[in-house]
């Protein structure tokens, strides 16, 4: 079958002085149908967003209780989300809430240790055994479709240290596995075929304030002439996606010279802008993970908003985003009347997750809304602080893979696993897995 003139490469890329980006799926990129294009098998990708310290959970006989516990009033499809997750209401059809799950392994450590195993079910306690992360496993099989296996991505970047890690991703070893927050460099590394820094003619461009849109927009005029209507407005839903994520970058140029470094949370600038700063580096990096998925660089990713303890940058994105303490403390604090205060910044992180949703369902590829073939994990390692039990969950995403939303469901402690989530997500993708780290089987119930 020969290839007609009107044909693109799968892998072609828009080009310009010292740049050059990845193009998401095109119609004219198939080779099936010269006369009707047949649509590619859906891409189906994993992605896990992760926030650390647990979530407030005021006891059922405190006035706090119906306005800013985490997990909702009631249970099954009428449940009444509170004002802690009342962002995510428009939200109920494309995401389930889940309770009661933990990894066995971890239910009697400290809280914060937790967070090494949230992806890995390993065993913490004594010798310090960790396991393979869930999003390695998937990596291992759905890289063969994409030019990168997974991104790993956190706040602070590296790897922590054990039990205070500042990554979610562990190798087949059980060894943690650096993750990026440089969002500058991320944007560079992964929408640039040769990798790696920037060249000195992309530098310069950066430096006179030239954006790629800019640089590849005559490359953009020329292919854009040799497309049809459909993929012309592809085209421009990329590019417009592309400036989005670039003009954000610009406003926080500045800003993200201070986490790019090793720092003590008492030097943070705060002369940058307390009300926006946090929320425009999150969604930012937000906006890379759906560029990711959106030009199918690859299909898994995972996010690390912040770190257990009060460590790393994170930790006062409620002093700077809402005027509170920071989150560890208010998480040791609720004993003298601070339930308000964290349920105002489980507030704040579900809107940043409704912005992610928001753009996922937004963001298209052939086969429709980026979030109907995309599995997403939404949570913490543990309920409070230092209880490595009863997980907050929010699974989203996956309708057309054949998740069925709605609905908050908790389970027994005794009958069921977190492992055995993670190994239903991976055998939606079809990852087919018999076993996952400690599970015991697939999750025993009808959404996933």
């Amino acid at each position: 079958m020969s290839k007609k003139s009107w044909h693109l490469d799968r892998r072609t890329f828009l080009k310009g002085l010292g740049v050059t980006c990845m193009l998401p799926y095109f119609e004219a990129m198939s080779m099936t149908n010269f006369t009707k294009l047949s649509e590619p098998e859906a891409a189906k990708r994993l992605c896990f967003l992760y926030f650390p310290n647990g979530v407030g959970l005021p006891p059922k006989q405190s006035e706090y209780y119906k306005d800013w516990s985490w997990f909702p009033i009631g249970e099954g499809k009428n449940y009444k989300l509170t004002k802690s997750l009342s962002h995510l209401e428009r939200h109920r059809n494309n995401m389930s809430i889940i309770g009661g799950l933990s990894h066995p392994s971890s239910r009697t450590v400290l809280g914060h240790m937790a967070g090494d195993s949230f992806l890995t079910g390993g065993d913490l306690r004594g010798l310090y055994k960790n396991r393979i992360s869930v999003d390695q496993v998937a990596a291992a099989e759905l890289s063969q479709y994409t030019r990168f296996p997974y991104l790993s991505l956190s706040t602070d970047g590296g790897v922590g240290y054990k039990s205070r890690t500042s990554t979610l991703s562990f190798n087949s070893s059980g060894k943690p596995i650096p993750s990026e927050h440089r969002l500058r460099d991320i944007f560079e590394r992964y929408f640039s075929p040769i990798g790696g820094t920037s060249t000195n003619e992309r530098q310069r461009s950066i430096n006179q304030g030239k954006k790629i849109v800019d640089l590849v927009l005559e490359d953009s005029k020329i292919l854009k002439n040799k497309l049809g209507s459909y993929d012309q407005s592809k085209l421009d839903e990329y590019m417009t996606s592309l400036n989005q994520v670039e003009m954000q970058l610009v406003r926080n140029e500045k800003w993200l010279d201070v986490p790019m470094k090793e720092f003590d949370a008492s030097l943070i600038n705060l002369d940058v802008d307390p009300t926006s700063a946090p929320q425009d580096y999150v969604r930012s990096m937000m906006d890379l993970i759906v560029l990711g998925f959106q030009t199918d660089c690859t299909r898994v990713i995972n996010y690390m908003m912040a770190r257990e303890d009060g460590m790393g940058f994170g930790d006062n994105f409620s002093k700077i985003a809402l005027g509170l303490q920071g989150h560890h403390t208010i998480s040791h604090d609720v004993a003298t009347g601070h339930w308000e205060e964290w349920g105002r910044l489980d507030r704040w992180y579900s809107k940043q997750f409704s912005y992610f949703l928001d753009k996922m369902k937004n963001t298209t590829d052939v086969n429709g809304s980026l979030l109907d073939n995309t599995l997403i994990l939404y949570g913490s390692a543990c309920s409070t602080t230092h209880n490595a039990r009863n997980y907050p969950l929010i699974l989203a995403g996956g309708s057309d893979l054949g998740v069925k939303h709605g609905s908050y469901t908790v389970f027994e402690e005794k009958d069921e696993r977190m492992s055995n989530l993670l190994l239903s997500m991976l055998n939606k993708l079809d990852i087919e897995k018999e076993s996952f780290s400690d599970s015991t089987g697939k999750l025993s119930t009808n959404i996933i």
